[in-house]
């Protein structure tokens, strides 16, 4: 645990944070429902604060697993990439995460600003981001899709973009598919803002195959 407060503080809090908020949450109806993210009430210049309180707080157990353990694959291993890399790594995946919750969500503020009954909950966006940047540094790594499924990060990149933009449009599963998507364009755009070269190492890791 210590070793972990030392190298990775960022990861450490928001992992820490986020699942002692969401169990809270289960039991604490009123504020489950006050942190939800409600893009109507936001579009009034109310509720802002739900860009934040709702990637602290999930639908049940499994939606709150899935996604911590997607983060503590990811987010301690990216925190740490940064840190050696940059003086500046610690902030850096603070905004990689932050910007990659708020931003992820905005194009369902947008869209869905005139429905007073949709609400949004959840760290998918933001993790989404986290795990884009990790994949631009490794993109040859191997992920075990539904954690048993072996394939490429870039492949499995590409399918969840382009599954993400058709489930937007044709699911029905209440599932905020465009928070998964935006969040992860985010984690790439950050991740090369930091890091110009990533585009060239990113292309590097197929030319030296």
């Amino acid at each position: 645990m210590r070793e972990y407060l030392i190298n990775t503080p960022v990861a450490s809090i928001i992992f820490a944070f986020t699942i002692a908020t969401s169990i809270y949450t289960f039991s604490a109806h009123q504020l489950f429902e006050r942190f939800m993210l409600h893009p109507y009430s936001i579009s009034k210049g109310r509720k802002l604060y739900t860009l934040l309180t709702s990637g602290l707080i999930h639908r049940d157990w499994g939606h709150l697993l899935f996604n911590m353990l997607t983060f503590y694959f990811f987010g301690f291993s990216l925190e740490r990439l940064l840190v050696s890399l940059s003086p500046w790594g610690h902030v850096q995946f603070a905004v990689i995460y932050v910007l990659g919750l708020v931003l992820s969500d905005a194009r369902t503020v947008f869209k869905e600003r005139d429905n007073s009954s949709y609400y949004s909950l959840g760290a998918s966006g933001a993790i989404c981001a986290i795990l884009f940047s990790f994949i631009l540094f490794d993109p040859k790594m191997m992920l075990g899709v539904f954690f048993f499924i072996p394939m490429p990060a870039w492949i499995f990149g590409i399918l969840f973009l382009g599954y993400c933009v058709w489930a937007s449009r044709n699911a029905r599963d209440n599932i905020n598919h465009d928070a998964h998507f935006y969040g992860a364009i985010v984690g790439i755009v950050l991740t090369i803002v930091f890091y110009p070269g990533i585009i060239q190492h990113f292309i590097r890791q197929f030319a030296d195959a």
